[in-house]
């Protein structure tokens, strides 16, 4: 439709030229009709128009009548080959089957003729092909116009490749970038699209992904697993990954403090695994408790109280009462508070404690444990036994 409408303003203007030429000096003319007592009397512009619109409209109504009979046989018509199907029908088949590996020159020579997206579609069926260099080649030869969608063509093969640098720096490239005008219609897709690149970068490289510039690109579910993967991969972290993670924890202490309860226990793990953060993860803890009871976030405020060079016996004994009258009945506050009692030389309170809880596998483990006191070997061997039952939380005290 856009075609007629431009070739009749291009036949309209040399017809306005023409008639301007030949007027020249002679005036607009006249034009008499005159039909079944009809009469017209008018001058050769006034004509001229009407003529113009008159026949453009006819041109418009036999297109929309075209396309409208040639829809409605689509939908009747019996398909017995699919050479013989639309080509925007004959991709979306593909689509469904999930044959895009398979149906690689079919795909290229429907993109062949489309100047913006030929090159990028070649570098995504070669990307499929795991054939990463021609891939990253023919994007280089990408229309400038399709920038973007060439950057995250580029970035999924910099991810396949496990080239994390390149990676990182056109994610960053791409979150400062402002759109192109014609990709504004489908920016929420375009920014799912960035965001699903930069979660998957996330998860495969978890200490660069503290390198980025600005935060929020994770969502709750996938942040939770970047964070599984600290913990897994935490062996692995240098210097500077580590001084890293304390800073993007310090950057965003207040807004982890409304996140969930099990990315909050995440990020205590971590903390917990990095001393010089024994303040915030303090905080954390007595937050997070104070929400509600967690036995592995208790044991871990626990752990971390009897790690320091000196206990502070008294803080710890008070802490634990003012829980256990919080969460009454729980056998875990018996448990602590027996160590806090050998800790501090108070036998006869640390055997009143064992009188509780006769079914409870910790409390089971502490009477047997008092039985075998000088005897490290033994101690050794039980603590092995209890840890092997699923109910029962590691010794490390």
């Amino acid at each position: 439709m856009k075609q007629i409408l431009l070739a009749y303003a291009f036949i309209s203007l040399l017809i306005i030229a023409g008639l301007s030429v030949l007027s020249y000096g002679y005036g607009a003319g006249y034009v008499y009709l005159y039909w079944r007592e009809w009469q017209i009397q008018t001058n050769i512009w006034i004509m001229f128009i009407i003529l113009a619109s008159l026949s453009l409209l006819i041109q418009l109504l036999w297109l929309l009548i075209k396309r409208y009979l040639t829809r409605e046989q689509r939908k009747l018509e019996t398909v017995f080959n699919f050479k013989n199907l639309h080509p925007y029908e004959q991709l979306a088949v593909i689509w469904l089957l999930e044959a895009a590996q398979d149906q690689h020159q079919f795909i290229q020579n429907v993109f062949s003729q489309s100047g913006l997206l030929k090159g990028i579609i070649g570098s995504r069926l070669y990307w499929m092909q795991q054939q990463y260099p021609q891939a990253l080649a023919i994007l280089n030869q990408s229309n400038a116009m399709a920038f973007e969608l060439a950057e995250i063509q580029r970035i999924e093969i910099y991810l396949s490749q496990n080239d994390a640098e390149q990676a990182l720096t056109h994610l960053e490239f791409l979150n400062q970038h402002e759109l192109s005008p014609w990709l504004k219609d489908v920016k929420s897709a375009y920014d799912l699209r960035l965001t699903s690149l930069w979660e998957k970068f996330a998860i495969q490289f978890p200490w660069m992904y503290l390198r980025s510039t600005k935060y929020g690109h994770l969502g709750t579910e996938k942040k939770q697993e970047w964070l599984q993967q600290l913990l897994v991969n935490f062996d692995q972290a240098n210097i500077e990954s580590l001084q890293n993670l304390q800073q993007r924890y310090l950057d965003l202490q207040d807004q982890i403090y409304s996140r969930d309860y099990e990315i909050k226990v995440l990020w205590l793990k971590l903390l917990s695994r990095m001393p010089e953060m024994s303040q915030q993860h303090e905080a954390l803890v007595l937050h997070l408790l104070d929400q509600q009871f967690n036995q592995d976030v208790f044991y871990l405020w626990f752990q971390q109280q009897l790690l320091k060079q000196s206990p502070d016996y008294l803080m710890v004994e008070q802490r634990i009462d003012y829980w256990e009258s919080k969460y009454p009945s729980l056998p875990v506050f018996a448990f602590v508070k027996w160590h806090v009692y050998t800790a501090t030389a108070r036998a006869a309170e640390a055997d009143q404690l064992l009188e509780l809880y006769p079914d409870n596998v910790m409390m089971n483990y502490l009477r047997i444990k008092s039985t075998l006191k000088g005897q490290d070997d033994l101690i050794k061997q039980l603590n092995l036994i209890f840890e092997n039952n699923a109910n029962f939380v590691e010794i490390k005290i």
